[in-house]
């Protein structure tokens, strides 16, 4: 990109304090730890209380951010979700106001799981473009809003979360800078996680099924077509900037199954102890995840200013997407 370079200069995230395990899970569907271990890495997950919507998590995470970033306003907010608090209008710019940034340009991107990746890039081409010289780019969702509580294969995956980072311009070169970007898409993939209620489509033809308001997912599709994008997009990505695959520090891929996260790292010939894992803990929190985990990577000093990063991820759509970065030197970040 010509023009300056976007830089992280803060980092924020958060969970909802409530804690849904599968044991919690096993109490009440056909399942238990073991099989939800086994097939996704993940332990447990959390979820909103009712009431809390994805705009309350972003407007947390984004405070962090901000709060970390030692900066009380920006010129842009950009918020990724898929789980809006309406459909109309967009969240951002409710989020901003509540954040006190006044009447800054906010809008949503809806990549879903890639969201996050997108929304930098957007956030990044606005900062070179000088249309912007702060962004804060927001990742939120919360999945446990659109899932079927009855539907083992899917509540057992997702969780709730938000996380955030602040941009500013800086110069090429420098640490913390953003460097090679590469998107994607594929229509055609449509159907392997959508909600087929409740858009325009469903809303023309008349009422819907209650359940075709739930998330629905081809769990081997998907899986196959995660680590097949992901690998390529970070390949894309590693080429752009002149890097190889063995001079990664870290590998920080969307949190959708450990074992799509592991064939990734296989796939690249990255080892498995430099790719970021917190699904685990927070099962997957679509447009979220990849803040989350870098927080969690900060939190616990992995991260080190200079180390040389790559975030990657696959979502609905189909989307994909990967960027490349150097760390930067950020004040402690909290644990969440």
């Amino acid at each position: 990109m010509n023009g300056p370079t976007a830089v992280v200069a803060g980092l924020g995230a958060t969970v909802p304090p409530h804690v849904l395990t599968n044991e919690m899970l096993a109490a009440r569907l056909d399942t238990s730890d073991e099989w939800i271990r086994s097939r996704t890495g993940i332990r447990s997950r959390h979820t909103v209380a009712p009431g809390t919507a994805t705009g309350d998590l972003a407007v947390t995470a984004g405070a962090r951010a901000l709060a970390n970033a030692g900066m009380s306003t920006v010129d842009m907010v950009v918020v990724a979700t898929a789980t809006p608090d309406r459909l109309c209008p967009a969240t951002a710019p409710e989020v901003a106001s509540r954040l006190g940034l006044g009447p800054v340009p906010a809008f949503d991107v809806a990549a879903v799981c890639s969201g996050f990746v997108y929304a930098l890039g957007v956030a990044a081409g606005a900062i070179a473009g000088r249309l912007a010289g702060s962004v804060l780019v927001i990742g939120a969702d919360t999945f446990s809003t659109i899932v079927d509580p009855s539907d083992r294969t899917t509540v057992a995956i997702f969780g709730d979360g938000a996380g955030a980072v602040v941009l500013r311009a800086g110069v090429p070169g420098e640490v913390g800078g953003l460097l090679a970007f590469d998107l994607g898409s594929d229509g055609e993939l449509a159907d392997l996680i959508a909600i087929p209620a409740g858009g325009s489509r469903q809303r023309s033809t008349g009422p819907a099924d209650p359940a075709a308001h739930y998330l629905a997912m081809r769990g081997r599709p998907v899986f196959v077509n995660a680590v097949r994008r992901m690998a390529a997009s970070a390949r894309a990505a590693l080429a752009g900037t002149g890097w190889q695959a063995a001079a990664l520090d870290w590998l920080v891929g969307h949190q959708a199954n450990v074992r799509i996260l592991h064939a990734v790292a296989d796939g690249l010939g990255v080892p498995r102890e430099r790719a970021v894992v917190n699904i685990d803990r927070v099962g997957n929190t679509s447009a979220a995840s990849i803040p989350l985990a870098l927080a969690d990577a900060a939190a616990a000093g992995d991260l080190r200013a200079g180390d040389r990063v790559l975030l990657t991820a696959f979502g609905a759509g189909a989307t994909w997407g990967s960027v490349t970065l150097t760390w930067p030197a950020l004040p402690a970040v909290a644990t969440f």
